[in-house]
């Protein structure tokens, strides 16, 4: 008996080797592809958009049709005609053995994110790089032997390794892994999730330790609390306004049987938004910082408010029609947006009219991890990614985690459902998430 328990424990011991190693290889991949897509896709969309800008920008109402266009005709003829349906896929393929997310979907979400966001879509390449590094992790366990009983790990390990490189936060993509996606724990899934968090976060720490802003954040006080708080409350009103907007532009959309105007009455109302308002093309990661640099000055008035409001309402709207045109994407970089054009509004309406003295890149980040976490329904994820987008976004982490939970309470009391897990989403005949 003793014999068999001791045999026992080295066969467990060795599928836990195995795991380990299985991994840190699903996990070293996933960064690479998750780096290049990243920057490849920052680069190209700032260059098409300042020489556009230089140039001729009328060119910005047509430019996301050029792209969805492109989209639609790779995946009727390269892709084989087979949708892309994004998260929503993940958790179908998880919840059977048998079914796998197909090696398609790596190049299939690279091209098609990428596409997307440098012609202009208003989303982001950051939920096309999760299923993309998903898939990664599903190949490894359906051609590895030895990976047979690990699916969700791999899966959870191609996740994190993707979603760390993207925002420079091993803790954040360890816990979306857990929260959004395995909405479990257990010994395997910690054993792969830490392995593959550590190689991403060397990976991050050698080769892309640049924050994705670089406005420094200050010291918070106490008395800024009730306000954080009363922004998290609107910030989990909005993310419902996301939510709501995206499912019904995908319904929409979905009922649309010419694909010429499904594609073109989307992708073009999002080009004229983006003529009048430029802060809306592609992940609007560039807008924004251009409106922080601005909000230094403190300066407010109609013509700086007027726009900031627009953009609040807007950029959902344009990265739901995105999403509803055929664009690949997600919520990640539009409810990040929102919720910080939100935060800095807030803040400026009540430093001017109220007489406060709140920080307003302090305030941006709160409404950035009030909007995302309620958006996904994961507050432990929203603070830590939030908190890596700014140098030293951790002295930030209570008064974001505070904001993270109360919009994510409001959110999920108002409408129990995320863009993730409504359950129509398959139903509709144009899905992509």
């Amino acid at each position: 008996m003793q014999g068999n328990t001791a045999y026992r424990k080295k066969i467990i011991r060795s599928s836990y080797v195995k795991l380990i190693g299985i991994s840190i290889i699903v996990s070293i991949i996933c960064c690479l592809i998750s780096y290049t897509l990243k920057h490849l896709t920052g680069q190209v969309q700032e260059y098409l958009f300042e020489q556009i800008i230089a140039t001729e920008n009328k060119l910005l109402i047509f430019l996301p049709s050029v792209g969805i266009t492109t989209i639609y005709f790779l995946r009727k003829y390269f892709f084989q005609n087979r949708k892309n349906k994004g998260i929503k896929e993940i958790y179908t393929t998880l919840e059977t053995r048998k079914d796998h997310l197909p090696f398609f979907k790596i190049p299939s979400h690279c091209v098609n994110g990428f596409l997307t966001v440098i012609f202009g879509g208003s989303t982001g390449v950051e939920v096309s790089t999760v299923v993309a590094t998903a898939t990664v992790g599903n190949q490894a366990y359906k051609h590895l032997h030895s990976a047979w009983a690990y699916k969700t790990e791999l899966i959870c390990a191609g996740i994190i390794a993707g979603v760390t490189v993207l925002f420079g936060s091993s803790l954040g993509g360890f816990l979306f892994a857990f929260e959004v996606i395995a909405r479990k724990y257990n010994k395997t899934l910690l054993i792969s999730g830490i392995s593959s968090m550590i190689v991403a976060h060397l990976f991050v720490h050698f080769y892309d330790s640049n924050p994705l802003f670089t406005f420094k954040v200050q010291d918070w006080r106490w008395q800024s609390i009730p306000f954080a708080m009363i922004l998290s409350l609107i910030g989990g009103i909005f993310a419902l306004y996301f939510t709501k907007i995206v499912i019904y532009a995908k319904t929409f959309f979905g009922g649309i049987n010419n694909n010429f105007i499904r594609v073109n009455l989307g992708a073009i109302t999002v080009g004229v938004f983006i003529f009048f308002l430029p802060a809306l093309y592609g992940d609007s990661y560039h807008g924004l910082g251009k409106i922080l640099e601005f909000s230094s000055y403190d300066i407010v008035n109609l013509a700086y408010l007027i726009p900031l409001v627009l953009l609040i309402f807007i950029k959902p709207l344009a990265a739901s029609l995105t999403l509803g045109a055929g664009g690949d994407g997600g919520v990640f970089a539009p409810s990040i947006v929102t919720g910080a054009f939100l935060g800095v509004f807030f803040a400026q309406f009540c430093n001017h009219y109220l007489g406060t003295h709140l920080v307003i890149i302090n305030f941006a980040l709160f409404g950035a991890a009030a909007m995302l976490s309620a958006a996904i329904h994961a507050p432990l994820t929203a603070t830590f990614i939030i908190s890596s987008i700014v140098p030293s976004g951790y002295l930030l982490l209570f008064p974001l985690f505070i904001s993270s939970v109360i919009s994510k309470i409001l959110a999920k009391k108002i409408y129990p459902y995320n863009v993730y897990t409504y359950k129509e989403f398959s139903s509709s005949r144009n899905v992509i998430n």
